[in-house]
């Protein structure tokens, strides 16, 4: 019997491949000698470096850039075994967890360290680029990646603008001169789930803005703000970007990745279901397992659990997903190809606890998934 494991991290408790581990060490105690294909999957947020890397063979590469505010942080990216794809999670650089609830400022964040990855992972010969958006504290239209890049923003006194969405309200045009070379021959995959516009009421500013820290008036602020910037890409690049759906995608990072990096928008769970090889694992499977650290109603919208059993609906593959919890909503994955869902925490416990014991219990879940299996068959 092949078994395909394809699981998502467990955020603050088990990476992908630790909960790959575990389900197959459950599941050995029952089918000890059944073929096992571990692939750590991920939906282009938290983990989907360490996914890539674990599936890949590759490394981890820590550099110091700067983070939303200009501080400097201890950013990652990764080098997936080819040597030549570099996978960059926007959160690493400029995301929401880098800074404290108190220090959120929308309009002033910059996407710049997010840039500063990208130039490092060229520099060590990438060519290829995947980048997760999700998690960002920025409303910059990837203005700062931009600057980081080589670019130049510029007011129409000619003076170079600051970081941040609010000062885009400023910008006259932008001067490429300067900008790196090695991009026009580097690929550009953006995982994104998301299809907001970079503007309206559907917008970055307006959906995402208030979660970094944005107030109403700051909303309708950086709203104009690129508004304006997207009247100056369409001037002066001939693009428009304004509606274009995922041009919003971390704050508007979307927007330039399209313009400037020709980019792709995928979801997140199929870049990284490409890049492990997931389809060709699971078209001759028995059995696929999946999961994620909670599984509800949300898991619908373009998570690891979804991207998995579309895959395998394809083969006629049957899908059991492993979740840390089971939350609301979670009947709706049922009508996405998946056959069942399984907690694997099975008894009251503060979450404390449920994160120091998410190995044990995600084995003791997978256990049990397979002993009814093994029931079912001998029916």
């Amino acid at each position: 019997m092949k078994i395909v494991i394809a699981p998502d991290s467990f955020k603050e408790s088990l990476s992908a491949l630790e909960v790959a581990s575990a389900i197959e060490a459950g599941f050995r105690e029952i089918y000890p000698a059944a073929d096992y294909h571990k692939l750590p999957m991920a939906d282009g947020g938290e983990g989907t470096v360490q996914a890539l890397i674990d599936a890949s063979g590759g490394q981890r590469i820590e550099r110091t850039v700067a983070g939303p505010l200009g501080q400097p942080v201890q950013g990652f990216y990764g080098l997936m075994g080819d040597g030549c794809t570099a996978v960059i999670e926007m959160a690493a650089a400029s995301g929401l967890e880098l800074l404290a609830p108190q220090q959120r400022d929308a309009l002033h964040a910059s996407t710049y360290g997010t840039g500063q990855l990208i130039r490092a992972a060229l520099d060590a010969g990438a060519r290829h680029f995947i980048l997760g958006v999700g998690g960002s504290a920025t409303n910059d239209g990837g203005a700062g990646m931009l600057q980081a890049l080589g670019a130049r923003l510029l007011a129409a006194d000619g003076q170079e603008l600051p970081g941040g969405g609010a000062a885009l309200a400023q910008l006259d045009q932008i001067e490429l001169s300067g900008f790196d070379a090695r991009l026009a021959q580097s690929s550009f995959q953006i995982a994104c789930d998301v299809d907001n516009p970079l503007v309206g009421p559907h917008g970055a500013s307006v959906i995402f803005g208030p979660q970094k820290g944005a107030t109403p008036e700051q909303v309708l602020q950086l709203d104009s703000a690129l508004r304006h910037y997207a009247a100056v890409l369409e001037r002066q690049f001939g693009q428009q970007v304004a509606h274009l759906p995922g041009a919003g995608a971390g704050g508007g990072i979307g927007a330039a990745m399209l313009v400037f990096l020709r980019g792709s928008l995928r979801p997140g769970s199929d870049i990284v279901a490409q890049a492990v090889g997931l389809a060709e694992a699971i078209a001759d499977a028995d059995l696929v397992l999946t999961g994620e650290g909670r599984v509800d109603g949300q898991t619908v919208h373009g998570k690891t659990p979804i991207g998995v059993a579309r895959l395998a609906q394809r083969y006629g593959k049957p899908v059991v997903v492993i979740g840390g919890c089971l939350g609301s909503g979670v009947e709706l994955v049922y009508q996405h190809g998946i056959a069942a869902s399984v907690a694997a925490v099975s008894r009251p416990c503060t979450v404390a606890q449920a994160l120091a014991e998410a190995q044990q219990n995600v084995r003791l879940a997978a256990r049990n998934v397979a002993a009814l299996l093994k029931l079912g068959q001998g029916l």
